[in-house]
């Protein structure tokens, strides 16, 4: 299963959705074509960029079904959207669209990358988090994100604010980390300095520790 198959089967079934930095506007023809969700907003901040997913869902804009806005994250979607994603982009860039904005009723947020900081922002929100794990496509690993706005505190072990509640009981989490151990033992090999290497068997320490289950 690719990258966007997998992060469609997290999506749900909602009254509208948005994705937010669109791309290619796949995942809104997802929705449609499965009935998940009655309209949808495609958003990206570069017009040329929205051009894409216009030209995939332009029977569906005709209709009005599909509403394309050219803005800056959230700043142009209503804030009452059933459910929202935002994938495909950096976690501090992730950050910055619900900072400028607000945290949507719903989400679903798969960043490239800085994720752990992305589940501290969400956990200091109070959000309620109903998934947070990893999967893989094949070649790559990602972490993905679903959830609503809540005021409920949850707490996160050092761990799972890493490495995300629920990738501890997949399979595929343990592949990671024995690719990301295999990784860091090389850079061993390189010269550099005292400092540097130090710092890189923590990690690998740590790692080790996780896989071990003796770090929560």
């Amino acid at each position: 299963m690719n990258r966007i198959e997998r992060i469609c089967s997290f999506l749900d079934k909602c009254d509208s959705f948005a994705d937010v930095a669109c791309d290619h506007g796949y995942f809104a023809l997802y929705m449609l074509k499965n009935g998940l969700c009655e309209k949808a907003v495609i958003s990206d901040i570069s017009a040329k960029c929205l051009k894409k997913a216009e030209a995939l869902l332009k029977n569906y804009i005709g209709k009005g079904v599909v509403t394309p806005v050219c803005c800056d994250g959230l700043t142009g979607i209503d804030e009452n959207t059933g459910q929202t994603l935002i994938a495909g982009i950096g976690g501090e860039e992730i950050i910055k669209i619900l900072d400028d904005a607000y945290v949507p009723r719903r989400f679903v947020l798969q960043p490239m990358k800085n994720t752990e900081a992305v589940r501290k922002y969400l956990l200091q929100k109070n959000c309620r988090i109903k998934y947070d794990g990893i999967f893989s496509d094949g070649k790559n690993y990602y972490f993905l994100i679903k959830g609503e706005r809540s005021d409920v505190k949850e707490n996160y072990t050092p761990s799972q604010l890493k490495y995300g509640r629920d990738s501890f009981s997949d399979s595929v989490f343990y592949d990671y980390l024995k690719e990301e151990l295999d990784k860091k033992k090389s850079y061993l090999s390189r010269g550099m300095t005292e400092e540097h290497r130090a710092g890189i068997e923590r990690e690998i320490n740590y790692i080790e520790g996780v896989m071990r289950g003796e770090i929560e």
